[in-house]
């Protein structure tokens, strides 16, 4: 529904913005865009003098004008600065825009205890949130900050551990800094890890205490040799940056993963980005492609630069044959293909130079173009079969250590009937197996539970793997 602008479209407001078009309003409050960039915020008197009387604002920050027969109120920014209601603010694109919105939040309350902060509006040239004062229930400010970082999830701060898993893209330690530079505290948590420890460390100013150490270390639980290579072409030249410099490398370079679904490539980058608590950001089908010419390039393009602004950090570029195809492939979209490919070929080096970890997978490596797999763009392309017998026993027992056992239970059978399928499914029998264990009144996880759920979970291409209920 159009909004009822109060201001004609042309009308050069008293600091020589000039109005363009409504894009938010309340009751006592409009947001106009104005010509040629930048927003105005327009308010009646009654609502202007409610925040000088609480000291939010100091007299003479808004500029006074009459228009219709009314007084009213304004005051502009350039396009560089947000100027939102809360509600319609979209997520930060990086860690500074994030930093700035803590500041306004606990600048603002420390003046003001006690009103709402779900219905303000965001200043950031002002670092401040005003309230609207509207009849709307009352968020806590921890739910507010939750819901504006997140784009729209209203989650609380202090939840930290799931606010981690909806704002990958920030890392943990600068997270964990935005949250308390807002006033709020964030969980201990387990341990920073050993490469996000060495960058904070290397970072930290003259005369700070040192950091504590970090006990944890990389693993892959049932892909040892996957492990292993990551460690050693990844993680230890993170660790060890200074010594690799001196003889030449500067930044672990692009990797690729292959191999069918299930195998455990996405289960290892995630850990790998959980491992080095940086900033991910992700490029997939469903986020980035359009069928619009130049839209996919361009969006492409944007995850590129938030990866270069955030870095040291993480790209993944998931199901890669949808944009890295062999260009001589198909007619159709042929120019589309040429283009998207190319401006892939166009920043894999220059994130790379700016220190973002590219790691790409696909289950169709024979589609990929071949300008993409020549050395210098990605240089390690590894292929992860199904997990063997070996490595299959070695995530039993990792997942079984965690549980309450009775008796001894016989990993190594299980390992045996399980070796070829995916990964998911040895977890799926361990976590089946518990629930029957449970379901039958026990707490602890025994071997018949085991053989019960390996049993109740053929694998997909037997019979379907689809459970039956039928009846007679």
């Amino acid at each position: 529904m159009p909004l009822d602008a109060w201001l004609p479209v042309g009308l050069s407001l008293p600091d020589g913005a000039k109005v363009r078009l409504v894009l938010h309003e309340g009751v006592d409050w409009q947001i106009f865009e104005a010509q040629g960039g930048g927003h105005a915020l327009v308010v009646k008197e009654s609502l202007h003098q409610h925040w000088v009387d609480s000291k939010l604002i100091e007299p003479g920050v808004f500029v006074p004008f009459s228009f219709g027969g009314d007084s009213l109120f304004e005051a502009s920014c350039g396009s560089g600065h947000v100027l939102s209601p809360i509600t319609a603010c979209k997520s930060p694109d990086s860690k500074n825009e994030a930093l700035a919105f803590a500041d306004a939040l606990l600048a603002t309350r420390q003046l003001d205890p006690e009103s709402p902060f779900q219905d303000a509006i965001y200043v950031e040239k002002l670092s401040r949130l005003l309230p609207t004062y509207s009849l709307t229930a009352r968020v806590p400010d921890d739910v507010v900050f939750g819901s504006w970082i997140t784009g729209g999830v209203p989650v609380s701060v202090t939840a930290f551990r799931r606010l981690r898993t909806l704002v990958s893209w920030l890392g943990e330690q600068h997270l964990r800094e935005v949250v308390q530079r807002a006033g709020f505290t964030a969980p201990a948590t387990s341990g920073r890890t050993r490469a996000a420890a060495k960058v904070a460390d290397a970072k930290a100013q003259p005369g700070e205490e040192p950091k504590e150490p970090v006990p944890e270390t990389f693993s892959l639980a049932g892909r040892p040799e996957l492990e292993n290579f990551l460690i050693e072409h990844v993680i230890d030249i993170i660790e060890n940056k200074e010594r690799y410099k001196a003889l030449g490398i500067e930044f672990p370079s692009a990797i690729i993963l292959h191999g069918p679904p299930g195998c455990g490539k996405t289960f290892a980058i995630e850990r790998l980005v959980e491992y080095l608590g940086w900033p991910s950001f992700q490029i997939e089908a469903s986020s980035v492609a359009s069928p619009f010419i130049h839209e996919t390039s361009k969006k492409v393009a944007e995850v590129f630069d938030k990866a270069i602004k955030n870095s040291p950090s993480v790209l993944v570029i998931d199901e890669m044959e949808a944009f890295l195809a062999d260009r001589q492939m198909g007619a159709g979209s042929s120019h589309h293909r040429v283009e998207e490919v190319a401006e892939f070929l166009r920043r894999i080096p220059e994130a790379i130079k700016n220190e973002v970890l590219i790691v790409a997978m696909t289950n169709r490596i024979e589609m990929i173009d071949p300008a993409i797999l020549r050395r210098g763009r990605f240089d390690h392309v590894v292929k992860v079969d199904m997990a063997s017998e070996y490595e299959v026993l070695s995530l039993l027992q990792n997942l079984v250590g965690q549980l309450p056992q009775e008796g001894e239970i016989d990993l190594s059978s299980l390992a045996k009937k399980l070796s070829g399928r995916p990964l998911s499914d040895v977890a799926f029998v361990v976590r089946e197996g518990a629930r029957i264990a449970a379901r039958s009144g026990k707490d602890k996880l025994n071997q018949e539970s085991l053989a019960k759920a390996l049993e109740a979970s053929p694998a997909r291409d037997e019979d379907g793997g689809h459970r039956k209920i039928g009846f007679v």
